[in-house]
């Protein structure tokens, strides 16, 4: 392959690297030592990580969490345009604002589709295993490049909000990262086989109903807990969904796998363990309150927790 997602792997480790010297060498930031080596560990992992022990890479990690829950992850100053220069630049640019964002998923929706299969020789332009990702990345580029047309500014800028974004977010960015690597570990160490085991000893699982409800309210509370339904459907559908389900009921897979996943998703609204979905929102429109966005879905996620159990007792 020409293009592979290794190099998108790089490019994060060198905005994250990059970031990490910014830091260090910000005397506004109080903890800026900390706080630069908490993003130097983070690059570290994209730039060499495959080449790593894997020992030196948990250390790291255990580290990085050492630092953030003793709270090294600080904030420095940050020079932004005064509110008229910003709102004479968005008056002048108007809705071409939107080009580079909507620029990402045209480029990856054309190379994912497009571009996937062409081959120069026995090569593939794309890594055939990671179309979308690389493509993604490639839009990614695009986007910076029109933004700096656009604005007329320089890419050394797109890196000083890159810096100020990361920052404001701090260890939240590395949430998705790090519960991706639970729901591995509660799959390996038989964490659905525990939950099996505890629903069928103090649940009576023998009533069809109680059976759902646990299943789909197992769902959004895992989610709650891990922040990434994938982490946690593994976990409720080998421990409730297929023997008991599918198993005991005779339930339709599809409809349970389905609304099963729907449910995570409704945890996803209630949690700040999703930190992309729920606390970057907040911290990119910088609200007063970070959990604002999980207060107003809250009502939602509930309702539709109410649905799904509806839906999948008569569906399954």
């Amino acid at each position: 392959m020409i293009l592979s997602i290794q190099y998108l792997y790089w490019l994060a480790g060198l905005i994250l690297a990059i970031t990490a010297l910014m830091t260090a060498a910000d005397r506004s930031n109080p903890k800026r030592w900390t706080t630069g080596l908490f993003w130097g560990l983070f690059a570290t992992a994209f730039l060499i990580g495959e080449r790593l022990p894997a020992v030196w890479v948990g250390a790291g990690v255990l580290l990085m969490a050492l630092i953030a829950g003793l709270g090294g992850v600080g904030f420095g100053r940050h020079d932004n345009l005064p509110d008229a220069a910003r709102r004479e630049s968005a008056g002048r640019l108007r809705n071409r604002l939107f080009v580079p964002a909507l620029a990402i998923p045209l480029v990856t929706v054309v190379g994912a589709v497009g571009l996937k299969a062409i081959k120069f020789g026995d090569v593939y332009l794309l890594d055939p295993a990671n179309s979308t990702f690389v493509s993604l990345g490639i839009g990614s580029l695009v986007a910076l490049a029109l933004a700096c047309w656009l604005t007329r500014d320089t890419p050394v800028q797109a890196m000083r909000e890159s810096r100020r974004l990361t920052e404001a977010l701090g260890w939240a960015l590395v949430l998705p990262q790090m519960l991706a690597m639970l729901g591995l570990v509660f799959n390996d160490a038989g964490v659905g086989k525990a939950v099996a085991h505890l629903a069928t000893a103090y649940i009576n699982l023998d009533i069809r109903l109680i059976a759902v409800m646990v299943y789909v309210l197992g769902m959004a509370l895992f989610t709650v807990v891990m922040g990434n339904g994938f982490a946690a459907f593994p976990v409720m559908t080998g421990g409730i969904g297929v023997p008991v389900l599918v198993g005991m009921y005779g339930a339709n897979p599809a409809v349970m796998a389905a609304i099963g996943m729907f449910s995570g998703y409704c945890g996803t609204l209630m949690t700040p363990m999703a930190a992309n979905y729920n606390l970057i929102p907040a911290a990119l429109l910088e609200l007063p309150d970070k959990y604002a966005v999980i207060k107003a879905q809250v009502p939602t996620a509930l309702a539709m927790l109410v649905a799904n159990i509806a839906l999948l007792y008569g569906l399954m």
